[in-house]
């Protein structure tokens, strides 16, 4: 399945549209969030302590006085990157081994197996929180945690892609061609576990991002007065008898965030159903000719 069919398939239907329209408002408010905000969000006014929303404070304000729209428009950027941050370390803590994999032989495989089976024992906040403790209340500590801790996601569903496709027919062609077993790698195996891991991607950046919330709703990872999802979230819980809709607006931003990212993971999985990459359990009986034809080429270029 081309990348043009797998992007028509995965917003087929109004839910998946409906997701991406979320995320790109989304991504709008992580690059401009801060520009946009009507309102200084670190500006406390006294005179108008835990208001409820109105013309002037969409979301109300919190107990500092500080509005909470322009609070969470400005903590998107924070509160997102560092979700993908963290998922960017997982990809390369991950992925990148499960393809060496390939290369590097059964005794290398065993090893990582067993490496991410270990990896994969460690409770993810309290190992966050140890090395917050240990390096400092920074956010650095926080994405080398949830990158490290989902890393193990990434090497077995990239390993068994990567295993899945190493015997097919035009992969076979190619070693038998003389092509190296690198150049295979990077030519005909790694482009096609790459949707596999676009949707590992964007479930893992879900779980990050719920997980990111959570620590930052404990105060861990941003130091204050610093806006985020979670630290909007938890800000006011000590006043819910006096502004008990205060938690409805951040946690609207993350749920619908997460919600969006999981449905379009869906969307696209299923889209895939059909191709073999996406479903790398399931070995395809059929060759591309499209990938002998390539393999064709490499053993002209080997020659």
């Amino acid at each position: 399945m081309s990348r043009r069919s797998l992007l028509r398939g995965t917003l087929r239907g109004v839910t998946p549209k409906i997701a991406a329209l979320i995320l790109v408002t989304v991504l709008v408010l992580v690059v401009f969030g801060g520009t946009i905000a009507p309102q200084d969000p670190l500006h406390q006014d006294v005179a108008h302590l835990l208001q409820g929303p109105s013309g002037r404070h969409w979301f109300g304000t919190d107990y500092l006085g500080r509005d909470v729209f322009s609070r969470l428009l400005a903590g998107s950027r924070l509160s997102v990157v560092t979700a993908l941050e963290a998922v960017a370390v997982a990809l390369v803590l991950g992925a990148v081994p499960a393809l060496a994999g390939g290369v590097l032989g059964r005794v290398y495989d065993f090893v990582a197996n067993r490496v991410a089976d270990a990896v994969m024992t460690l409770p993810t906040l309290v190992f966050a929180i140890a090395l917050i403790a240990v390096l400092g209340n920074r956010l650095t500590p926080v994405m080398l945690a949830m990158g490290f801790l989902m890393s193990p996601q990434f090497f077995r569903v990239t390993r068994a892609a990567t295993v899945t496709l190493s015997g097919e027919q035009y992969v076979e062609a190619a070693e038998l061609f003389g092509v190296s077993r690198s150049r295979t790698l990077l030519v005909h195996i790694a482009p096609k576990v790459l949707p596999t891991i676009v949707v590992t991607a964007a479930t893992a950046t879900a779980t990050a991002l719920l997980t990111v919330s959570s620590l930052m709703f404990l105060g861990i990872g941003v130091v204050p007065p610093a806006p985020t999802w979670g630290g909007v979230l938890s800000s006011d819980l000590n006043y819910l008898s006096q502004t008990p809709w205060a938690p409805l607006f951040p946690a609207a931003f993350i749920m619908l965030t997460a919600g969006s990212l999981n449905i379009l993971a869906d969307a696209a999985r299923d889209a895939g159903r059909g191709g073999r990459v996406l479903v790398p359990a399931v070995p395809a009986l059929a060759t591309d000719p499209d990938d002998l034809e390539e393999a064709a080429h490499d053993r002209i270029s080997v020659a």
